[in-house]
């Protein structure tokens, strides 16, 4: 769902709540029937009365009963009312028509369901039973997809929503077998190397030109980059258009490329996907990149408090892709000017400017 939100530029909890309406099934395409009458041939009837042409010549063009047409244009206002499109659209709102499910329509069937359900059966264990109890009852079978239907598509109004507790899973929605992260790489980066071999130098901040970054969210699944360098706590701030890892990249490599060679030393990063192209990222900017353990934000402690303080300019809840890459640059700029207490209250600006000079 996530995937859709970013493909729609939707905010996730509303495809999480369209898909919830459905209990994560997919509804069935509604099709014409192959012996309904087409826009094409209802074109033809307008055509035909139009042209005044009687309702057995009009039959015979488009190869109907005459006793079709009749009807077709008895229900659509008659001879002198017909039209085409209103009448086409009509058809399809009338064909509305949906069938009961099994279990709507033999109680004694639902009343076995739902009790071998509050005994924590699983639907297949359901399904597969009633084949067997009653091989030769047709009202008595029904399979396990039925079953999970009715429980997740509470539209239906068959089965109780308190039954689905009963089930093993206890998830709200039905789920896909393919509809796994695995293999996406969620909480995993291929190649990741450790923050614990890190340089030692990156510790005790002596050397410039180590940095670390995340990134921090808006609304409708918006982003920025975000990158601090631990010495000066210098902060620059990236526009990307979405938390895709190639994206991402590309955006953070234009940014880091402007700087000097000698204050581009290591990342360090968090476990997020969106850097999961971690090589191609160093081999463009010769920068090593450095994961914290999962779970372990304290570790980005720089650019965790940034963070923080990036939230007087971007509150939560604030749609981030209303921000151009120049509106980025005056808020970094001001907070790189903003006096810091860790810096003996000078500025980031100031700090990193004689750092600049001294290793130019």
């Amino acid at each position: 769902m996530s995937e859709i939100a970013r493909a729609l530029e939707k905010n996730h909890g509303s495809i999480h709540y369209a898909v919830s309406l459905h209990g994560g099934i997919v509804p069935v395409e509604r099709r014409r029937s192959r012996l309904a009458l087409s826009l094409q041939e209802r074109e033809e009837i307008s055509r035909g009365l139009a042209a005044g042409h009687s309702l057995r010549q009009i039959a015979s063009t488009i190869q109907r009963a005459p006793s079709t047409i009749s009807r077709e244009i008895a229900r659509n206002d008659g001879p002198d009312g017909y039209r085409a499109s209103t009448a086409d659209r009509l058809a399809w709102d009338r064909a509305r028509r949906p069938k009961r499910c099994r279990l709507a329509v033999h109680p004694r069937l639902r009343r076995v369901v739902a009790k071998k359900l509050h005994l924590e059966w699983s639907p297949e264990q359901i399904s597969g039973w009633l084949k067997r109890s009653y091989p030769q009852v047709e009202e008595m079978q029904i399979s396990h997809e039925t079953i999970y239907r009715s429980l997740f598509v509470q539209a239906r109004g068959v089965l109780k929503k308190e039954l689905v507790r009963h089930l093993r899973t206890r998830r709200m929605m039905r789920r896909c077998q393919k509809a796994s992260t695995r293999g996406h790489g969620q909480g995993q980066i291929a190649d990741a190397v450790s923050i614990r071999e890190r340089p030692a130098e990156v510790e005790d901040r002596a050397v410039p030109g180590h940095w670390e970054g995340d990134l921090i969210s808006g609304s409708n699944n918006t982003h920025i980059a975000t990158l601090v360098e631990r010495k000066s706590r210098l902060t620059l701030l990236v526009k990307v258009e979405n938390r895709e890892t190639q994206t991402v990249v590309r955006a953070l490599t234009k940014k880091v490329r402007r700087l000097p060679s000698e204050l581009r030393k290591s990342l360090t990063w968090d476990r997020g996907v969106e850097m999961a192209a971690h090589k191609k990222f160093s081999i463009a900017t010769d920068v090593q990149v450095y994961f914290c353990d999962p779970r372990s934000p304290w570790q980005r402690g720089t650019n965790e408090n940034t963070n923080r303080l990036l939230r007087q300019y971007f509150p939560k809840g604030t749609d981030l892709s209303a921000f151009t890459q120049a509106d980025l640059n005056r808020v970094a700029l001001r907070l790189n000017q903003r006096p810091r207490k860790t810096l003996d209250f000078r500025c980031p600006a100031d700090v990193f400017d004689e750092t600049v000079a001294l290793t130019g």
